[in-house]
């Protein structure tokens, strides 16, 4: 009997999480879905259909090559300023999509400083010369492959660091040539590292809002914002998410599959690794290789947002950036202390009480991070609308009272998006932070009678808080980032600095939009500063 509270949990946790997709899954077949779906089939949808995979695919190889670049570059050879771009390149990911894409857009454009300056220098007027067109798919590919390659680099750099070097070297000495070395040796055992990196990528690219609805390129995801928003066609909103929703599932089932036929031994070698020195100009050359995505990825953007921010200064009103800022780290702070609440107690219950079901309800809201924000927010919005009018008629009914709308006019519905969405990245870092903790801490806990929460006080939370901590930050940062969920599901007159940041951009009132962008690459610096720390405490020596 005593474990029935915990068997109610573990069901309420699973109906909060099924939801959305059930809600949405009944949309689709509702009665005049076929009429509306037809209609989508034949006009729209191919378009959204073909932008998004032409989007993602472009954008999943660019990331990867400089992913991959610049990691092997890091990893495997001494250059000038490696100690500097080795975390500094992780620094893109802090500069939300959208947040570049105006930037350079404003720099480069036909108005723009750039062009301007060729025109008067060399007499040039339009059509005299070319220039590339920001204002199109090939620049919203840029803008995406610059900000999220450090995504693939992550993760491409620790399996070199864990195994490519070494087997690269492996190889020479059997013969092979740098190049047969590098696709034979170094290249396949990173593959399902790099394989798992533009997953992310082409995850976070067919979930973006912004960048796209800003270009102007046609996706699924500004097609379901449409129907809702523009439109009020639900039904056809609802089709749109699913139809995103299976797209996305279906890349990770085939990552994971894929994953699955791959097995490497682990070759980790020993102690500290040495790398050849690389001077002269073959030693700059690397650095130029690390230093280009890094540059417009995020350098030469912060550098535009604060030369609009100083053009502009005074048409920036200081108190509604503040109110911005206050509703932004509400939310935030409120989805970082779920999540993490969530997956401490899942985690501890799991190793302390024994119970498989708390690990297996983990796994399952780890995987809402692979659901975009804009099915979630017709997923999460339906439902509680529902109950927001049932609430309302039983107050009526019994107390006489009109509440008004509980759920969905507060920000209790952003919340509990953001915490299905952002919930695997907090349990990555807590998961692995009790992977690390031996059982015999907890045995020994047990033998001095220590059980319980008085366990986890004692034992647990000690060994896991900086996990935990660096869990909360991570989330709070991608609930901040996070545009298409918050946009749909802020209640009325509830402005974040990442819905102001595009509204702004929408009105073209650039200066304006310069702060509040800034704002969020701020907060965002913390959570990158972590993960730098962490990849840079590998240990490594220098071939001298």
């Amino acid at each position: 009997m005593h474990r029935a509270p915990g068997a109610v949990a573990y069901s309420l946790l699973l109906v909060a999480v099924a939801l959305p997709f059930a809600t949405l899954l009944r949309e689709m077949f509702a009665a005049d879905a076929t009429g509306v779906w037809l209609h989508y089939a034949s006009t729209v949808l191919p378009g959204y259909v073909i932008n998004a995979v032409v989007l993602g695919v472009s954008v999943a190889l660019c990331a990867s090559v400089m992913g991959v670049a610049c990691a092997w570059q890091v990893e495997r050879h001494d250059f000038p300023l490696r100690g500097f771009l080795a975390w500094a390149l992780l620094l893109p990911m802090a500069m939300p999509a959208y947040v570049a894409a105006y930037a350079l857009t404003d720099y480069f454009q036909f108005s723009g400083p750039v062009q301007s300056w060729l025109r008067a220098t060399f007499g040039w007027s339009k059509g005299d010369y070319w220039f590339p067109e920001f204002v199109s798919m090939p620049g919203a590919i840029a803008a995406f492959s610059l900000t999220l390659y450090p995504y693939v680099y992550l993760l491409a750099r620790t399996a070199f660091a864990e195994r490519g070097a070494e087997l690269f070297e492996a190889a020479r000495t059997l013969g092979l040539n740098r190049r047969q070395a590098w696709w034979r040796a170094a290249l396949p055992v990173a593959r399902p590292a790099i394989a798992g990196g533009a997953l992310l990528v082409t995850m976070e690219t067919l979930a973006d809002f912004g960048t796209v609805s800003y270009y102007g390129v046609e996706t699924l995801t500004t097609g379901i914002y449409r129907a809702w928003q523009n439109m009020g066609d639900l039904v056809a909103a609802s089709q749109l998410a699913a139809l995103l929703l299976a797209a996305v599932m279906l890349l990770v089932w085939l990552e994971r599959r894929g994953r699955d036929r791959s097995r490497y031994a682990n070759v980790r070698a020993r102690g500290e690794r040495m790398r050849p020195r690389v001077r002269g100009i073959g030693g700059w050359l690397r650095t130029a290789i690390c230093a280009v995505p890094l540059l417009f990825g995020f350098v030469l953007p912060a550098l535009l947002l604060l030369r609009l921010l100083a053009r502009d200064w005074s048409s920036v009103s200081a108190t509604a950036v503040a109110t911005w800022t206050r509703n932004s780290l509400w939310v935030g702070c409120l989805a970082a202390l779920v999540v993490v609440t969530l997956t401490l107690m899942l985690n501890a219950r799991a190793r302390l009480a024994r119970e498989v079901w708390a690990l297996r309800v983990e796994r399952l809201l780890s995987f809402g991070y692979a659901v975009p924000g804009a099915v979630l927010a017709i997923g999460v919005l339906l439902p509680l609308t529902w109950l927001d009018g049932r609430l309302i008629d039983w107050s009526k009914q019994w107390l006489g009272v009109n509440p008004g709308l509980i759920l969905t006019g507060s920000v209790l519905a952003l919340v509990y998006a953001s915490s299905i969405r952002f919930y695997g990245v907090a349990a990555s870092a807590v998961s692995a932070a009790y992977a690390r903790l031996p059982l015999s801490l907890d045995d020994s806990a047990r033998v001095l009678g220590v059980v319980g929460r008085a366990a986890f006080l004692r034992v647990h939370w000690p060994a896991i808080r900086r996990s935990a901590f660096a869990g909360m930050l991570l989330v709070f940062i991608d609930t901040l980032k996070e545009l298409p969920a918050t946009m749909t599901l802020r209640p009325f007159n509830f402005d974040t600095l990442a819905t102001q940041t595009y509204n702004l951009v929408k009105d073209e009132r650039l200066g304006e939009a310069a702060f509040p962008s800034l704002l969020i690459v701020l907060a965002s610096l913390p959570a990158v500063a972590l993960l730098a720390r962490a990849q840079s405490s590998k240990p490594s020596r220098r071939d001298d």
